[in-house]
């Protein structure tokens, strides 16, 4: 299946590599990495790879420039297929030299992540430098001659001897969470002994804890006058558990809850469709939306679900352009929060793409709300695009650009064809759009004196929201 694993850090370091079979080009390992690095850094369609391959050792990475994104699959010169993804500012890739099936392969990427981060309890190039040894061991029981054999955090238990190392986090910026309402992605103890810092040992499971996250991302697209054209919630429920004795939960969701399109009634909460982890029991599901499960060890989902048609968006975009002299161009870009005053939107940012002749002085003046706190615009001359952030986006409040862009040839067409469309990221804490609710987290068994501690949040953040200009 694959010939080689490699973990990089966002410089381009090697941190983990490891081959499971000879490589049939010959090439060194570290070449392939390094060939491989400046690959997806600098990708550019509109030149041939043999050219990239070629001034690999002549051209410093400073004196290139980027020009998109690399796509998770290609094929490098050396007659490889490369496979590759980013968690973390991390990027975890593989290589193969047959036709391998790419979904297959992405999959695993990600569940060797997931395990790096369920074993040594966060995943960064800190934490994978302290414990390479428990990540090589992990390695070797995970894959066998390039082909997956053991993937699931609680069967490798009975295989890992060495204990993790703890990382401290990257701790949040901002006041993004309520410090008494952790998420799940926040937790960052390792599920198995572990040694911390100072040399005491700790345990992932000494506290009786679970945690609880309901994840929405929103993918939405605007026309140029503000009306929603297509608009998609991908939710999930994810836990990690940190339970004594590993009892048996039961999960609670809306009693309103609809499952399929357009059959709910007025108020309900519908869900196009949902699917459920393996260790999930729905046997109370159709009568009491009640779910039971023994919660496996690390980081889990325990249902997806996709809701499409309409709903309420959180923000609207209403962007307005015009000509004031062929080579003069004013655009207006005019955001309104549209939910709650009691939320706010967290690390904004706006993107929103120029064309290759727009002159540098081009100019970006803001008009902020009270209480967004930090906020900027400015022209990226080198990315060839407008970037706007702001800290804080309060709910039931406005913003709005302005940016006054020179051009050096009269503006046709084709040329207003290439500014934007407006992209915009965000993250807004305890909030979610669908209105799913969990009612209640219990332990199924009736146990004295056993009182955890449950941590529920929800999360919702934009995975495409765009507006056309």
């Amino acid at each position: 299946m694959i010939h080689n694993f490699f973990v990089l850090s966002p410089r381009g370091d090697t941190i983990l590599a490891k081959q499971y079979r000879s490589s049939e080009m010959g090439a060194h390992e570290r070449t392939h990495t390094e060939a491989f690095f400046r690959k997806i850094q600098f990708w550019d369609d509109t030149k041939s790879v043999a050219e990239d391959a070629e001034d690999i050792s002549t051209t410093s990475l400073e004196n290139k420039k980027r020009v998109g994104d690399a796509p998770p699959v290609f094929v490098m010169p050396d007659g490889l297929t490369y496979f590759h993804i980013r968690r973390n500012g991390l990027v975890l890739g593989a290589s193969s030299a047959r036709n391998v099936s790419p979904n297959t392969v992405l999959e695993l990427l990600s569940t060797i992540a997931r395990i790096f981060k369920d074993y040594c309890g966060t995943l960064s190039e800190e934490a994978l430098r302290k414990n390479f040894i428990l990540c090589y061991e992990l390695l070797d029981e995970m894959i066998d001659f390039g082909y997956p054999q053991v993937t699931r955090t609680e069967n490798l238990k009975s295989f890992v001897y060495n204990e993790p190392i703890v990382v401290d986090s990257v701790p949040l910026t901002g006041n993004m969470v309520n410090p008494k309402t952790a998420s799940a992605a926040a937790v960052h103890k390792p599920v198995i002994s572990s040694v911390s810092a100072n040399g005491r040992k700790t345990t992932g499971q000494q506290n009786s804890e679970i945690f609880v996250d309901i994840l929405e991302r929103l993918n939405v697209l605007f026309s140029n006058n503000g009306y929603v054209l297509n608009s998609t919630i991908d939710g999930c429920i994810q836990m990690k558990s940190y339970l004594a004795g590993n009892p048996e939960l039961r999960l609670a969701l809306n009693e309103d809850l609809v499952i399929g399109k357009h059959s709910g009634k007025y108020g309900s909460v519908c869900v196009d469709d949902m699917n459920f982890n393996d260790c999930v029991n729905r046997n109370e599901f159709e009568s009491a939306r009640t779910l039971s499960f023994i919660p496996p060890d690390g980081e889990f989902v325990v249902l997806n679900y996709r809701i499409t048609g309409e709903y309420p968006t959180p923000f609207r975009i209403f962007p307005s352009m015009d000509e004031v002299s062929p080579t003069k161009v004013e655009i207006t870009v005019l955001i309104r929060a549209e939910m709650p005053s009691n939320h706010f939107g967290a690390n904004v940012l706006v993107e929103m793409p120029m064309p290759q002749g727009v002159v540098a002085a081009a100019s970006c003046s803001l008009i902020n709300a009270p209480g967004t706190g930090h906020a900027s615009a400015e022209y990226v001359a080198a990315e060839h695009k407008i970037v706007w952030t702001m800290k804080k986006f309060p709910g039931g409040a406005e913003q709005t650009m302005k940016v006054k862009v020179t051009l050096n040839k009269p503006c046709t067409t084709q040329i207003r064809r290439q500014m934007g469309p407006i992209n915009m990221c965000f993250e807004i804490p305890m909030y979610n759009v669908s209105n799913l609710q969990v009612r209640y987290l219990r332990v199924a068994e009736n146990m004295v004196g056993y009182t955890p501690y449950r941590w529920v949040r929800y999360v919702t953040q934009s995975s495409s929201y765009v507006c056309r200009l």
